[in-house]
């Protein structure tokens, strides 16, 4: 099979869809998402099938479990994929959305409108939820969209895509606008990055490998969404249950994921308290604590942590540990080392939880409370397409606003420039 002949029929077929999709009357669409969900949980059997003949592929090549469970499905996780479905259909419409209006001198009267993207490529990896949160976002915000999701998900993919796509062009929305690529050889990314005559933005999900080499090697413009090096500082006046409690949360909820907690840092004056006290409780949890020479001499049982340390996402029970001075060294080691995704401070002193949130440098910033909410879901956006942090465009979790560009409308009665 010609895979760059495929490729070109799908972007094709998802461009004359896109201009339907950006006229679809909100109730359509609405409609759609609702079968869409009904669909995922009707057909949970066949897709879990799907899922169990990944998972044994993936264990037989070895893969860490992290990312086994990003690749797992369950009932409860499809459950609240449609569930997503079923959030994203009950949002505000923002296609044809006004934003701004003015008046000129002349009399020209000028509106801003949200408008569809158009055609959205996105490339992920092993987690098939992303097929249901993409597929609702694209279809609400007026947007035909291309998936590609990693080989190791292709079964669980394509059986999920084919549910959605049948419940959806049955609900009225134009065959094309939802497609998924099931070519798991890596041709058909290459294709798919330089198709710019079709694709209007490709957004890639995933590893750094995967980001860096969409963003360095595609002619179609790129939203990143970026790995998550994501920070705690365990400022001087915190309360060390609260504390532990929101280390625990943000390191082993669901380590695997991008906004869970990498780096832990702890203020001198309470580390000697402290310390032990989150050591025992991570111990607890099997999470291997990665130290700073002084973090190690409260707690010999830490192993020694590198300059590597600092700027790995780990996506493991797996923790760094540093004891910073003050605020400014805890600011400066977040800014140096963070991708910009989400930190958080522990603190009772609200001065210093105002001077967090203003200097660091990323697109979540947490007062009291844990990394892991940095999600579309969590910020009743229904989902999210992924998290950006860049800073042009889009940032933090991209809902449908996100996928929405403007449209200039100009009205006039006969003006003409001088």
């Amino acid at each position: 099979m010609d895979i760059r002949e495929e490729m070109l029929k799908k972007a094709g077929a998802a461009k004359a869809a896109a201009y339907k999709m950006a006229i679809l009357p909100t109730g359509v669409k609405n409609k759609a998402l609702l079968a869409m969900a009904d669909a995922l949980e009707r057909r949970a059997e066949l897709i879990l099938e799907a899922n169990a003949q990944d998972l044994e592929e993936a264990r037989m090549k070895g893969l860490k479990r992290s990312y086994l469970d990003r690749l797992m499905l369950n009932e409860m996780r499809i459950s609240k994929m449609a569930e997503g479905l079923r959030q994203t259909a009950a949002l505000p419409d923002p296609v044809s959305q006004g934003d701004w209006s003015t008046v000129r001198p002349n009399g020209l009267e000028i509106r801003r409108i949200r408008v569809p993207l158009g055609v959205i490529g996105i490339i992920y990896e092993a987690r098939p939820n992303v097929t249901a949160d993409a597929a609702a976002l694209c279809l609400k915000s007026g947007n035909a969209v291309i998936l590609r999701g990693g080989s190791e998900a292709i079964r669980s993919n394509t059986a999920i895509s084919s549910v959605l796509s049948k419940a959806a062009y049955k609900a009225e929305i134009p065959e094309g606008a939802l497609q998924f690529v099931e070519f798991a050889d890596r041709e058909a990314v290459s294709v798919m990055t330089h198709l710019s005559e079709d694709i209007d933005v490709i957004i890639p999900r995933g590893g750094a490998g995967l980001i860096r080499h969409v963003v360095e090697n595609s002619s179609v413009p790129v939203i990143q969404t970026g790995t998550g090096v994501c920070h705690t500082f365990v400022d001087a006046s915190a309360d060390f249950d609260m504390a532990v409690d929101i280390a625990i949360n943000a390191k082993t909820s669901r380590p695997s994921v991008c906004n869970a907690m990498e780096t832990l840092l702890v203020h001198r004056d309470i580390a000697a308290d402290f310390l032990p006290r989150l050591a025992e409780a991570m111990k607890a949890k099997n999470v291997e604590l990665r130290g700073c020479e002084e973090s190690r001499a409260i707690c010999p049982e830490m192993k020694e942590a590198t300059e590597e340390d600092w700027s790995t996402e780990y996506g493991d029970l797996i923790l760094s540990v540093k004891v910073v001075g003050n605020m400014d060294e805890a600011i400066a080691h977040i800014n140096r080392y963070n991708t910009g995704h989400s930190d958080a401070i522990v603190t009772k002193d609200i001065e210093n939880a105002h001077r967090f949130q203003r200097e660091v440098d990323a697109a979540a910033v947490y007062v009291n409370t844990s990394t892991r909410f940095t999600d579309g879901f969590e910020f009743g956006f229904g989902a999210e397409i992924g998290i950006s942090t860049q800073k042009l465009h889009a940032r933090g979790p991209m809902g449908l606003n996100e996928l929405t560009s403007v449209k200039y409308l100009i009205y006039g009665e006969g003006q003409v420039r001088v």
